[in-house]
């Protein structure tokens, strides 16, 4: 059996040369220096053995560097199969920390993900690796210059200030023709609604071809904006080939449109970045298939690293949920997804938080104490459009619940004198 280092925080030298910096939740049977300087060997040099040219001095420059250690505690199983671990050993968990040198990678994100998120994820010796969080060069901000509009962009396009953008989601997947979609948007907008969005399914489907989607959708913005001043945004679905995405932007932006969406885990991060640069629009980020990433608590990618790949990247809006979701994840996963988002990087990037799944009135006063902002978007699907009194009454539902919210009142008083709220509190709660 080997030996159990006798430390509670282990901090190593040369550190400062190292300039992006990951951590990771590790669980293993290993040794946990040793664990850890095979995570910085595998993401690095790859070996610990010379190779032709080798030599130490090119080996300290270029190597990853362990500069953090701190053990958590012992499992009794491994989370996971498949570990080839130390017999007799105890199974430990850990927080550790990886610099490496910007020389490394450049400015190349995907080179970057590739060395914090790459081959660690298969290593024989650990039954759990989680990425936790990064801290990003300074010099990334000079390739990636991050988001064009983030939160401030937004509320200037769409006009809406001093409280969340609540919109809702249309979804013409389920068969909806163009001029359907375009009838709902029309009654949607009329009821006071800041933003819609597709559904992450509907693209350019026969029922709703996307540039007729455009035009019968934007016909209907355009014409309430003449009329009123005010300017809903519609997030328009362009995911697809970086041709067909920059094709569609470019239709979308000549018949006024103020939004785009994209899935981002199947673009890809090329494919965000190519469509960034082009884009004069703000970037809706849709984050569908993020349960492959984080549902598990011991392996994968955690949403504060998670976001700041992206929000680098250029994305403009990002999905986290909503507290008392119809999804897997807790809600104080949840607030702290939304927090990240409302942190600055790298000198002020920012990225508007996306509430959604399941949300209807009933959240928006325990959602705003908890956070603290009203910079965000609160969207709710059924929590508007099956209101019992309608869709109009749905969309005053909320309004009402985040003017309580923000006045410091509860929902139960303000129900009293704002019929919407209460029926919507009869009706789902």
């Amino acid at each position: 059996m080997r030996s159990k280092p006798n430390y509670l925080f282990h901090t190593f030298s040369m550190v400062m040369s190292k300039t992006l910096k990951a951590r990771y939740l590790i669980e293993t049977s290993y040794d946990l220096e040793e664990a850890a300087q095979i995570m910085a060997g595998e993401q690095s040099s790859g070996t610990f053995v010379k190779i032709p040219g080798e030599t130490e001095s090119l080996r300290a420059k270029h190597g990853a560097e362990v500069s953090v250690i701190e053990p958590l505690r012992e499992v009794s199983v491994p989370s996971l199969p498949g570990a080839r671990g130390i017999p007799g050993n105890p199974i430990q968990r850990a927080n550790v920390e990886l610099c490496w040198p910007y020389e490394n990678i450049g400015s190349n994100l995907s080179n970057l993900c590739a060395t914090v998120a790459g081959n660690l994820f298969e290593l024989g010796p650990f039954s759990g690796i989680k990425l936790l969080d990064l801290d990003f060069p300074p010099e990334l901000a000079e390739e990636y210059p991050g988001p064009a509009f983030g939160i401030e962009g937004t509320r200037q396009l769409s006009g809406v200030f001093q409280r969340p953008m609540v919109g809702t989601i249309i979804k013409p997947s389920v068969g909806l023709t163009a001029k359907q979609t375009a009838d709902q948007v029309k009654t949607l907008i009329e009821s006071g609604l800041d933003f819609i969005k597709d559904d992450e399914l509907m693209g350019d489907s026969p029922h709703s071809p996307f540039e007729e989607r455009v035009d019968r959708v934007m016909s209907v913005i355009n014409d309430y904006a003449h009329r009123t001043g005010k300017k809903p945004m519609y997030a328009f679905n362009v995911s697809g080939e970086v041709d067909d995405m920059r094709r569609r932007h470019d239709y979308l932006l000549e018949k006024q449109g103020t939004c785009i969406m994209v899935s981002l885990n199947w673009v890809g991060i090329s494919g965000i970045t190519f469509i960034a640069k082009h884009s004069q629009l703000p970037i809706h980020g849709h984050r569908n298939g993020w349960g492959i990433f984080d549902r598990s608590n011991i392996l994968g990618i955690e949403f504060t690293a998670f976001q700041k790949i992206w929000r680098l990247a250029g994305v403009d809006h990002l999905h986290t949920n909503g507290i008392r979701n119809k999804f897997c994840e807790p809600d104080e996963s949840v607030v702290k997804s939304i927090k990240a988002c409302l942190q600055p990087l790298l000198g002020g990037y920012q990225v508007m938080p996306v509430l959604s799944s399941g949300q209807w009135a009933g959240q928006a006063k325990d959602t705003y104490d908890q956070i603290k902002s009203l910079d965000l978007m609160y969207l709710c699907g059924g929590g508007i459009v099956a209101h019992p009194s309608g869709i109009p009454a749905g969309v005053k539902s909320i309004q009402q619940a985040w003017q309580a919210a923000i006045s410091g009142q509860s929902l139960e008083d303000y129900a009293i004198n704002h019929r919407e709220l209460k029926e919507a509190m009869d009706f789902y709660g």
